[in-house]
């Protein structure tokens, strides 16, 4: 963006990041509200989080009202807020409020009703707004740890549980891991530019570097975007994601779905495209490794779906794929190709979201269910939510005209357009394939024996599943509004 504003005063940066300091603020007060009031402060804290994720939403909306068109950074460069990541936070916003919602039943039903749970959530959240706009690298760590170390707690939520305690220790050590590459990368960048700014080294890497200089930037970035890729569980940093979605309480696995993801994939754009901005007839070295990883992703995500009987563990491929759809948009490194990922990760936020409601519904007196064929013949005892999963189902599956699609053909064109042919037909081909466990479950749903009718859904789920539906199904009646945001985003970054 053209006019950049720098804040010098610790006063003006703390106004800058006054969304984030009213979500650290509110975490504190909640989680000491919980500790003095013990384990029947749940539902108080829960609503007390729900209404600070609001409040919090609202202040980013005054943020925004006042020089959204200016690209403003504080605290000495390390904090940058504009269209781009105020967009990011509010779908952040959106995820973790919808989190929130709907564990509040399902936690008091499997007697995991702790007020720790929207604490964390809270604390998660902080860290995934202070990642989006990370100017730094050190920001970056700090954002994308605080996040990690909540998300490593809430896996193993369920201490009850062997899976729910194998999910968290898997996802913390390979976090572990991960987090190592990313600082393996971070001090390459900085050992080989001397600066940490992103600003700072995206000048020296735009100028004239020695053989042994650009060798140790292709490096770092590599690195850097390996940590990166363990957040959104691309492949081949995906091994965590089956598991975890598996074995960690439904609420959770519907957290780590949306939010986190929609966080990392801000970054990941800000640490490619912001970083290493893409000239014209000139490949940049990591538009190689976001092609290969979206391939990888697409065709993993796609094929080891199909043989999957636990509908949690296919939607943990599902979201392996669609990450590879998402980067196949931001492998172009344009300012579309941009736009085309926003829009995607909002369509996705709004559909996968809409699913999990619909599998916290798959309960009956004897417990939850989990499995693909407890879905069978859902149809004839709940027609409203049947018709609804199966919209969201052909929505995942880019099937005409819900969202979905839109998500899809407004990656692919990009790349498209800047010679990723090969790449696009991939990305066809995988959501072909990705369309027949898809369509399997509607069939299921639709053509199967009934197995016997679920218990009534809370009214909250009701509510974020109708959101759900409408936007699903209805975008396409309205897609320039979201379309006028996504480009006003990207556009702040180029």
């Amino acid at each position: 963006m053209e006019t950049i504003k720098v804040i010098d005063s610790l006063h003006a940066s703390l106004d800058l990041a006054l969304p984030e300091v009213i979500m650290a603020l509110g975490a504190m007060a909640l989680m000491m509200y919980g500790v003095f009031r013990g384990e029947k402060s749940f539902s108080a804290v829960s609503w007390g989080a729900f209404g600070l994720i609001v409040v919090t939403g609202l202040s980013v909306m005054d943020l925004a009202a006042n020089d959204i068109t200016v690209r403003t950074i504080g605290f000495s460069g390390a904090f940058v807020v504009e269209p781009f990541s105020i967009f990011l936070k509010y779908l952040i916003l959106a995820g973790s409020g919808a989190a929130v919602l709907m564990a509040m039943d399902f936690m008091k039903r499997e007697k995991l009703a702790r007020f720790e749970y929207p604490v964390l959530v809270v604390l998660a959240t902080l860290g995934m707004m202070i990642m989006v706009s990370a100017n730094d690298l050190i920001s970056l760590y700090m954002g994308l740890e605080l996040q990690s170390l909540a998300l490593y707690v809430l896996a193993a939520f369920n201490r009850d549980s062997l899976r729910s305690t194998e999910s968290g220790l898997k996802y913390f050590v390979l976090g572990a891991v991960s987090s190592g590459l990313l600082l393996y990368g971070c001090s390459l960048l900085y050992g080989f530019t001397g600066t940490t700014n992103f600003d700072a080294l995206a000048k020296v890497a735009a100028g004239d570097l020695s053989g042994s200089a650009q060798m140790g930037l292709i490096f770092g970035i590599t690195f850097l975007l390996a940590g990166l890729a363990f957040k959104i569980s691309a492949v081949p940093f995906h091994m965590w994601t089956p598991d975890v979605y598996e074995g960690s309480p439904t609420p959770v696995v519907a957290f780590f779905a949306a939010a986190p993801k929609i966080a990392a994939m801000g970054l990941f754009i800000r640490v490619t495209v912001g970083l290493f901005p893409v000239s014209e007839g000139v490949e940049q070295p990591w538009q190689q490794i976001v092609v290969f990883v979206a391939i990888a992703s697409m065709v993993l995500g796609a094929f080891a779906a199909i043989g999957q009987t636990n509908i949690k563990r296919l939607m943990a491929y599902s979201s392996i794929g669609h990450m590879g759809y998402a980067l196949v948009g931001l492998s172009a490194g344009t300012k579309e190709g941009v736009d085309g990922v926003l829009l995607y990760m909002l369509i996705y936020l709004f559909t996968v979201t809409g699913v999990f409601v619909c599998i916290l519904a798959m309960r009956r007196k004897e417990g939850m269910v989990e499995h693909i064929s407890d879905l069978a013949g859902m149809s004839q005892n709940h027609k409203i939510g049947a018709f609804v999963l199966s919209m969201l189902f052909f929505s995942l599956a880019g099937i005409p005209p819900l969202a979905g699609f839109w998500g899809k053909l407004f990656v692919f064109l990009p790349a498209i357009q800047a010679g990723y042919i090969l790449l696009v037909v991939i990305g066809a081909l995988a959501s072909v394939v990705s369309a027949f466990y898809y369509l399997r479950i509607v069939k299921i749903i639709y053509f199967d024996e009934p197995e016997g009718a679920f218990q009534p859904q809370p009214m909250a789920l009701r509510l974020i599943l109708a959101v759900s539906a409408i936007f699903t199904l209805g975008l396409t009646l309205f897609l320039q509004v979201p379309r006028e945001w996504t480009s006003f985003a990207a556009g702040s970054l180029f």
